[in-house]
């Protein structure tokens, strides 16, 4: 497990008799333990607690000892609007109280200290307040130790057994390092236009210090809002100043949902995160709560409308960017299947308008929509996330799927459509007077304008050009297999003559093959003018 040092040698609790008082503390007050299990030691319960077991036992305490000699007989649990825990412990003739909490909680309640030497002092609250200042700016977070020994024997603790003449044991301090992964990912979900607000209940000093290793607060001079702050303002004061801080520290719970509320009466979508009982409220209220796998208790799962089975800040990050990334694969699969159907909608209605022959004909329409349109847009589902998909701001809440530059898109792809399926078949009928293959060329030339269409919207030839320039971008597979189905299924509807009979088409030459791809080629044109001004976005 390890040991605890000083100038390179093992200290020694019997001659620091202060150390080892507010080690027991730390033991004892605590609902929490280790297990070693394959060789691995696992804490049960709460990190933090566990945290102060493991620096209790590299110092040399001995929990199974130590709970025989002051065994438990009450225990007051922590609530956040004490910020503090205490336990009743039995000793010898006397009894024992122990307390943790934060700093500010335990030292109005003390009015003495024990000093280096293990004997009671009167209480310097002033050094004690620098040193958790000095902690704190390291961004450790920092728990508060004090004992009392009760003036007749209990049964039970009140919180009224506490509220004062506690005896000021000492300070433990421990970190949590940010995961890189995380600090990475707060980075891009800012880059998104994501803004990310750190609400936490240790103390402000040890709050900002975390939040400026992790990029949360990029400038000094933003300001760090405390329990106490938020408590004074209005919610009028409260909305104007939600958006300008992005650290709240000493929070308590009922002002968590405050926030929440704050922040969605801006016009905010909020996501929550929390893992206690008392995050349950705001966790509901959020328009997602997401409550922690691992560490959250079973009300926050509840609450919540997902879970984080990793308790890992960055999946959240990959999550969105996977939302944005299925958002766009939908646009495009609209994008790509709506105009095909709408220039097929528009050759058959003029077709019947002129009285003139059907350019495709009603079986051939089904071959295209459940074969052909199918083979090159199912692909656009397994699109790669665009490299500068976390780059983009959050699109508008209220706007709508089919928005003014998807419109504008179909309706300009359709009458593309239009052209080719129409002008193609116009143009062999007169020139060979069979409508049969006629028909055929109209449905090629159609699904050639598909297809250099589907490449203009997938990420398939920007990953070929960055692969030519030396970078690296996820590369679209599922597009050029897509590419290649329909390319066999085109040929076998036109070359094959069991083909021929099901759906009345005919055998075309190579120059006529080449024509219908030829015929195509204007897409790419529309394709590169749409991407100007109609983007998917």
């Amino acid at each position: 497990m390890g040991e605890i040092t000083r100038k390179g040698q093992p200290i020694d609790l019997a001659k620091m008799p202060a150390l080892s008082e507010c080690l027991q503390a730390g033991l004892l007050c605590n609902d929490s333990h280790i297990e070693e299990q394959e060789g691995n030691w696992i804490v049960v319960g709460s990190p933090t607690e566990g945290a102060l077991v493991t620096a209790a036992c590299k110092a040399g305490l001995n929990p199974e000892s130590l709970t025989e000699t002051l065994p438990r007989r009450a225990t007051l649990p922590f609530e956040s609007q004490f910020q503090y825990m205490a336990t009743l412990h039995d000793r010898s003739s006397k009894q024992l109280i122990y307390v943790k909490g934060s700093i500010e909680a335990i030292l109005k309640r003390c009015h003495q200290m024990i000093d280096a030497e293990g004997e009671t002092t009167a209480l310097d609250a002033a050094t004690i307040e620098q040193m958790v200042d000095r902690m704190a700016n390291q961004g450790l977070r920092v728990l508060a130790f004090a004992q009392k020994m009760p003036t007749r024997s209990k049964a039970s603790l009140d919180h009224s057994d506490i509220e004062q003449n506690l005896i000021f044991v000492g300070l433990q301090g421990m970190i949590d390092p940010p995961r890189p992964e995380a600090i990475q990912a707060i980075r891009s979900c800012q880059s998104a236009g994501i803004q990310v607000k750190m609400i936490t209940g240790d103390h402000a000093k040890t709050a900002a210090a975390i939040a400026q290793r992790m990029g949360i607060n990029q400038t000094d001079d933003a300001p760090i809002l405390t329990g106490s702050d938020l408590a004074k303002m209005s919610l009028s004061e409260l909305e104007n100043v939600v958006e300008q801080s992005n650290v709240f520290a000493r929070v308590a719970p009922e002002q968590k949902l405050r926030l929440v509320k704050a922040l969605q009466s801006k016009g905010e979508i909020v996501a929550m995160t929390g893992d206690g009982v008392n995050d349950a409220p705001a966790l509901k209220q959020a328009d997602i709560g997401t409550a922690m796998g691992v560490t959250g208790t079973e009300v926050s799962k509840e609450a919540a409308d997902m879970i984080l089975t990793d308790d890992n800040f960055a999946s959240i990050e990959r999550a969105v960017e996977e939302g944005r990334t299925v958002y766009k694969n939908l646009l495009r699969s609209i994008a790509f299947i709506l105009p095909v159907n709408g220039g097929e909608s528009m050759t058959i209605l003029i077709a019947v308008l002129l009285a003139s022959p059907l350019p495709i004909l009603p079986v051939q329409i089904l071959w295209l929509n459940m074969v052909g349109s199918i083979a090159l847009s199912v692909p656009l589902a397994f699109e790669p996330p665009s490299p500068d998909v976390m780059q983009n701001p959050p699109r508008p809440t209220h706007e709508p799927l089919l928005s003014g530059r998807l419109i504008t898109r179909i309706l300009a792809v359709s009458l593309l459509n239009w052209v080719v399926i129409f002008g193609t078949f116009e143009w062999a009928i007169r020139t060979t007077g069979n409508e049969a293959l006629a028909r055929t060329m109209a449905i090629q030339a159609l699904v050639a304008a598909e297809a250099f269409y589907l490449l203009s919207i997938s990420r398939f030839v920007p990953a070929i050009i960055a692969k030519m320039r030396g970078k690296t971008e996820p590369f679209g597979y599922a597009v050029l297999s897509g590419l290649g189905a329909a390319f066999l299924f085109q040929l076998l509807f036109s070359q094959w003559n069991v083909m021929n009979q099901l759906f009345d088409t005919a055998a075309l030459n190579l120059n006529q093959a080449l024509l219908c791809i030829a015929i195509g080629l204007p897409m790419i044109g529309l394709a590169t003018l749409l991407r100007r001004f109609a983007p998917l976005k």
